[in-house]
């Protein structure tokens, strides 16, 4: 093991490597039309959801993938580090980072800076999530409209 692999935990290791990963299928698609870069997005992310070992992380990628498809259409479904995400102009706007990712109690749904949320001189960028319940999605939906701005 490499000097450099005793800083990083094998998950972060992994993220790494689904990162590199990513950005090869990014510079990929730059000849693609839109309709084949939707496609191959949307089976990357559905493949990266079908990997999450916890029952409960896939059922909330999945939901979300909905949610966002329903809220901004114009999204790109991508990976990001190897989880589901949703971009524009070819960078992430937003991803939900499962909890069985990093081994943590809950799963995040964040907010990259491209983001158009900005108010004032803080403002959230991500949000601890356990359950997609009716009162989240509106949230969240709402978080996703004005992201997209």
């Amino acid at each position: 093991m490499a000097d450099n692999d005793k800083n990083f935990s094998a998950e972060e290791r992994e993220a790494m490597k689904e990162a590199a990963a990513d950005k090869r299928k990014s510079r990929s698609r730059a000849k693609k039309t839109p309709e084949e870069v939707r496609a191959e997005g949307v089976a990357d992310l559905e493949a990266a959801i079908a990997k999450l070992p916890d029952d409960k992380d896939r059922e909330l990628s999945k939901a979300l993938h909905e949610l966002v498809t329903e809220v901004a259409p114009e999204l790109m479904p991508r990976t990001y580090y190897g989880m589901p995400a949703w971009g524009k102009d070819g960078k992430v706007l937003c991803f939900f980072q499962p909890a069985s990712k990093f081994k943590v109690r809950y799963g995040t749904f964040g907010f990259e800076p491209i983001s158009n949320l900005d108010d004032g001189t803080m403002w959230p960028t991500a949000y601890a999530l356990l359950d997609l319940t009716d009162a989240n999605r509106r949230v969240l939906a709402e978080r996703i409209r004005l992201a997209v701005g």
